[in-house]
């Protein structure tokens, strides 16, 4: 499993495991193993950053992974309701300036530390929680561009704060996190289709089950098709534009700015091994993580480029 800002197989309770970091390990330490197991190749990426950039970064991805994986820790969409709230709840208390305030769950003090250091915009921090809210109770998608929205909103978000804790403020580097973002995305949703029938969700638009005549219920049973390829050939298309708009970017942001955009690596071998089995899905090499990731990250960082 690739990434967690969307729908996706994640399964633990934070509200119970946080009572336990207090003997066993600090709050970024909690932070760094939540990232890990649940977010691996943004985790390997965040790493690279450096000193104060990267506890930031740390400290957004450990709250993207708690917001994130709500969906999938309940069974009633009400319960999932009041955990969101709780975050939400969390950032207000992390802007009032006092740390007594803030709940003593490990990424919430260091969401606490990381907006004290880095001066991190609140909307940004709304968004990864709003956007949960408004899709809980939902079971597919209705349309490629609600897909994009979305990715825009859990995704693209985090990059613009990721950046901020960088200190880079630069509207190229904007622009280019904004279309990383939604390549990302769209990507997470292509990799979690395999999955649909554990997750309940359809992560294949409406409008593009429609035009290629696939029902959901062959998406459900893994029914693989050359129509189901041409479904996931267009969305992967709109997710390589999106990535290709953020590279040629690349020029024109800040060095540090370009380290924060690094997991578009990740991204682009994905969509390459996609290719290589013709767009199917399905194809149980894309399951297993590309021995290819960590060198090409680490070369694509010494190059400084993304």
């Amino acid at each position: 499993m690739n990434n967690i800002n969307c729908r996706h197989l994640l399964s633990y309770v934070p509200f119970q495991s946080h009572r336990r970091f207090k003997t066993t390990q600090t709050s970024i330490g909690y932070c760094l193993d939540s990232i890990r197991k649940y977010d691996y190749e943004n985790f390997i990426c965040t790493l690279l950053l450096k000193n104060t950039s990267r506890s930031v970064a740390l400290a957004i991805r450990g709250f993207n992974v708690e917001v994130a994986r709500v969906a999938e820790q309940v069974s009633q969409s009400n319960i999932g309701l009041m955990r969101l709230k709780f975050w939400e709840e969390v950032i207000d208390k992390c802007y009032s300036k006092d740390l007594k305030q803030v709940p003593q769950h490990p990424v919430a003090v260091e969401l606490f530390k990381a907006i004290t250091k880095a001066n991190l915009t609140k909307r940004y921090l709304k968004n990864l929680v709003s956007a949960r809210q408004s899709t809980i109770n939902t079971q597919s998608i209705k349309t490629l561009e609600d897909m994009e929205k979305y990715a825009d909103q859990t995704v693209s978000s985090i990059y613009y704060l990721i950046l901020e804790g960088c200190g880079i403020k630069n509207m190229d580097a904007d622009h280019a996190a904004s279309h990383l973002g939604k390549a990302q995305g769209i990507v997470q949703q292509l990799r979690s289709i395999p999955h649909s029938k554990e997750l309940n969700f359809i992560s294949i638009p409406q409008d593009i089950l429609i035009k290629y005549q696939v029902s959901q219920e062959a998406v459900l049973r893994r029914n693989n098709s050359q129509k189901l390829s041409d479904c996931v050939f267009e969305i992967a298309s709109r997710a390589h534009q999106h990535l290709q708009m953020a590279r040629n970017l690349g020029d024109k942001v800040p060095k540090d700015g370009k380290m924060a955009l690094l997991p578009a690596v990740p991204v682009s071998v994905y969509l390459d091994r996609l290719q290589q089995v013709d767009y199917n899905v399905l194809d149980p090499s894309l399951i297993h993580r590309s021995w290819k990731l960590l060198p090409t990250v680490y070369w694509y960082m010494l190059k400084n480029t993304y």
